[in-house]
């Protein structure tokens, strides 16, 4: 309803003199009112508002009231459109309210049967309005605790706070971290927190895929387009309406496809493969890769003006052993569901058995952790799950310095380069963020040359360069 508890309606009709006398009628009955003049300016008045009620005549030029009523239940479903016919037209106005008119009234009407059939629309519109606002909230405090990432630790929480600041709007996302540090989960807690909530959350893992098989997924495809497409489907895009649509693994796109998804994102239209008519977009994008697209763009394999578009809001996800504090209590809780599933009480973890977990580097991050710990939980037979339980690479880990000795005489490029990683996280005590600012470079980088020399952090007892 409109913000003043007035319901807004629109009155669309081709004869001026039914236009005047309605809008007269019912902004004294406490309605706003709008009107626009045959069905075609009908039409142009819905893309620029979102009237409460419509009430429209049946039979107009150009432009029909069946007209009408489609283009309001494709913009809004519960908006009420209630019909003005004549006598010759009233079988057209029964099927119509059978495919989904409020009601119809016959010309000529009286004064009061027109505002009682408004005013019962009104009414139906609010109901409907407040039911689905109190759902929606009733589904999001429920899945809102469903679904919120696990985490107390201060670089978590921060995460946190800002996917709540962004959620209720409708900017893009792109998520980024190492693969396992739960990507997928910030984007449905952003999608539960959001007014897309009532909407669905579909997701679709760009690099799954063959080039022409993503196509057709996102946007659709008609039939005949290629060997194989015997009938017109429905893509992603085009499913998502009104929700969000998660794309994983964004930086494993092919730069064709890229193309395509950034007229999505700024037309807010897909035309499916082999098609040649566009359909309306109405999706919110939440974008995720464990890639560094700022190097993938140096590259020349991901695109700037697409980065752009999806880096609008970015939230860094950091890795399973920078946030330490919260292993404790990402265990407690998959033990749970773990038991649940199994329909068995919980499993403890023994102190020493904790310890080992609690300094284990999680490479795989929390899937990694989740998966150790459901075996562990399968191998366990009592109620205590020992170290023996929890993986020969985890328990028998040996604790190496970040730079292995090297003997040959010229070090190649890398292991320099590696040298001297480590030398600036020695001197910045291990805090990566600061060590990134000093290197010149961004803290995703950092992270993922860190996990490609497979580096725990910082070992006190290693020497800076030029200091053996």
């Amino acid at each position: 309803m409109s913000p003043a508890n007035a319901p807004s309606i629109l009155v669309v009709d081709d004869e001026q003199g039914i236009l005047d006398t309605l809008r007269i009628l019912l902004k004294n009955e406490g309605f706003e009112v709008a009107t626009a003049q045959g069905g075609k300016a009908g039409l142009e008045a819905l893309k620029s508002s979102a009237p409460d009620i419509v009430l429209t005549d049946l039979r107009m030029p150009q432009v029909t009231g069946i007209e009408i009523l489609a283009a309001v239940k494709e913009q809004d479903p519960e908006t009420p459109v209630v019909l003005m016919t004549a006598q010759a037209s009233l079988q057209s106005a029964i099927q119509a309210v059978n495919s989904g008119a409020f009601h119809y009234v016959q010309k000529p009407f009286s004064n009061d049967e027109i505002v009682a059939l408004c005013k019962r629309a009104a009414e139906v519109r609010r109901l409907k309005s407040e039911n689905k606002q109190l759902k929606q909230e009733i589904r999001r405090r429920e899945q809102s605790v469903r679904v919120k990432p696990l985490g107390t630790s201060h670089v978590f929480t921060d995460i946190l706070r800002l996917a709540e600041q962004v959620a209720p709007t409708e900017s893009t996302v792109l998520i980024q971290g190492e693969s396992g540090t739960g990507k997928e989960v910030i984007a449905r807690y952003l999608h539960e927190l959001s007014a897309r909530v009532e909407g669905p959350f579909l997701s679709l893992n760009c690099g799954a895929l063959p080039e022409s098989l993503l196509e057709s997924e996102l946007f659709g495809h008609v039939k005949g387009s290629f060997t194989g497409a015997v009938r017109d489907k429905q893509g992603l895009f085009a499913a998502a309406r009104g929700g969000t649509f998660f794309l994983d693994e964004i930086g494993e796109m092919s730069p064709a496809t890229q193309v395509k998804l950034l007229r999505v994102l700024q037309e807010r239209e897909a035309i499916p493969v082999g098609g040649t008519e566009a359909i309306a977009v109405d999706v919110r994008v939440v974008a995720a890769t464990n890639r560094d697209l700022e190097d993938e763009i140096k590259r020349g394999r991901f695109r700037t003006d697409l980065y752009y578009r999806l880096n609008v809001i970015n939230i860094h996800l950091p890795p399973l052993r920078d946030r330490r504090e919260d292993i404790e209590e990402l265990a407690s809780e998959f033990l749970k569901k773990f038991a649940a599933e199994r329909g068995e009480p919980p499993k403890t973890v023994s102190k020493d058995t904790m310890e080992i977990i609690l300094a284990y580097d999680w490479p795989g991050n929390v899937r990694e952790l989740e998966n150790a710990l459901e075996r562990a939980v399968t191998l366990t037979k009592g109620d205590t799950i020992q170290r023996t339980a929890i993986p020969d690479k985890i328990t028998e880990r040996k604790s190496e310095p970040l730079v292995a000795e090297r003997t040959h005489k010229n070090p190649a490029l890398d292991v320099i380069e590696q040298a001297y990683i480590t030398w600036v996280l020695q001197a910045e005590g291990g805090n990566k963020t600061r060590a990134a600012e000093v290197l010149g470079i961004d803290p995703s980088t950092l992270y993922r040359k860190l996990s490609r020399y497979e580096t725990p952090g910082p070992n006190p007892q290693s020497p800076a360069p030029g200091q053996e």
